[in-house]
């Protein structure tokens, strides 16, 4: 009988050729993400002067951004990502830099912001999605892949709370329109060095045949199988998306300062990074799809439960075990995903929860606002927990069978040149 393998740790993955260059790559194009929605949102504001006008403008950039991802993911597992990330990110940054040349001085008009900030949008190089399918191709092992995505969402998490904090330094001393220049200049730097990388030119783009195309979901097994994690990400998505309007709301009633909101906001983003890292270090028996519905399910009570809190301390601690949850139910929405995807469509698959996750936070921010107002605040969380366990709920009808076999502790090379999706996130919402 042979001894079981050795557990692997985190650092596994770092000792793979060239991951170390290509994820701190990929960390530089993606630090742009957690910067553009504060510069582009100060950088309009100051050029035009009215609130109003930025953030239609942000909302625009937002929607192009994030509902096109899924296309601009087929690119990439159509063509590969040498071939369609340089191009994107090259269109992505000339649109930035030419919306902060056109935000610097004051004046210029709304619709010529808004119209350079919807095609900058639509062309967001889809990273996220991108990294983790390369993940899913160079790593055999089902265990280290784990730990590369729980990685992923730690990082992920880190620099949507430092981006901000850069583009804060940044205004200190010249306009907000820098800070939109300097995320023009690292998305680009960091998608040329992530495609240049050993590990990316290794990965071939998916061969199709010139059949009928079929629709979004039908290349997904039937949609069957992508449709449990994208329904949990959505539901993640509006859960938290709901957490910043409400936090605010929170220290406004109790008459607590805007530096309170940015501690509780942080001690979610704490508690998301420790969740993440103690998902991805368990080897864990029960399968994935099972674990979803649950870890979606925990994220709602917390929730539920914040908003019985009777003071600030109470709340810190409960928004922080709410995030807890947050980013193992997005790891193992992803890891499905990846599964759930055949040859060539492994960055579409990403794409499509990012998608979720995306466009539930912007849901959530969106139905809060209505609801803040006019019902009590602690039913305000409750019904924003609701969504994350009603999202888990449904999610068990659509688990299903696992496709393509269950991985095991190690998938075996296949024969031949590898097929590929594309080697994501933009957590913008949160995710990149």
């Amino acid at each position: 009988m042979s001894a079981p393998a050795p557990r692997p740790s985190y650092a596994a993955f770092f000792r793979i050729p060239h991951t170390r260059h290509t994820f701190t790559a990929a960390l530089i194009g993606r630090l742009s993400y957690g910067m553009v929605s504060l510069a582009v949102m100060l950088s309009v504001t100051e050029s035009t002067g009215s609130y109003a006008a930025a953030g239609t403008v942000m909302a625009l950039f937002g929607a192009t951004s994030v509902l096109l991802s899924p296309v601009r993911a087929a690119l990439i597992d159509r063509h590969g990502p040498r071939r369609a990330l340089i191009p994107m990110a090259s269109l992505y940054a000339t649109l930035l830099a030419t919306l902060a040349a056109a935000a610097w001085r004051p004046g210029t008009p709304a619709p010529a912001l808004g119209a350079l900030a919807v095609t900058a949008g639509a062309c967001t190089p889809p990273l996220g999605p991108t990294v983790r399918a390369l993940w899913g191709e160079v790593i055999e092992d089902n265990r280290v892949l784990q730990r590369a995505y729980s990685l992923d969402g730690i990082a992920e998490e880190i620099l949507f709370v430092s981006g901000p904090l850069l583009v804060g330094a940044v205004v200190q001393f010249a306009p907000p329109a820098a800070a939109l220049a300097l995320c023009a200049l690292l998305v680009w730097a960091g998608t040329l060095a992530f495609v240049l990388s050993p590990a990316v030119a290794g990965v071939r783009p998916a061969v199709t045949k010139p059949v009928a195309r079929p629709g979004p979901w039908r290349r997904f097994r039937d949609g069957r199988a992508l449709l449990q994690p994208v329904v949990v990400a959505a539901g993640v998505g509006l859960s938290v998306g709901a957490v910043d309007l409400l936090v605010m709301a929170y220290a406004t009633r109790h008459q607590h300062g805007n530096d309170v909101v940015a501690w509780v906001l942080a001690a979610l983003s704490l508690g998301s990074a420790l969740g993440g890292l103690l998902n991805g270090a368990v080897d864990w028996r029960m399968p994935a799809r099972a674990r979803l519905p649950l870890l979606a399910g925990g994220l709602g009570l917390a929730l539920s439960a914040a908003g019985l809190a009777p003071g600030l301390g109470t709340l810190t601690v409960a928004v922080a075990c709410a995030g807890f949850f947050v980013a193992p139910a997005l790891t193992t929405s992803y890891l499905i995903a990846d599964e759930a995807a055949p040859p060539g469509r492994r960055t579409q698959a990403g794409a499509w929860v990012n998608t979720a996750v995306n466009a539930g936070s912007a849901g959530g921010t969106a139905g809060v606002g209505l609801l803040v107002g006019h019902l009590p605040l602690s039913l305000c969380f409750a019904l924003s927990g609701t969504v994350a366990v009603a999202a888990g709920l449904l999610s068990v009808r659509q688990a299903g069978p696992r496709p393509r076999g269950a991985r095991g502790t190690a998938r075996p090379a296949p024969d031949g040149p590898q097929s590929h999706s594309g080697p994501h996130t933009e957590s913008s919402s949160h995710h990149g």
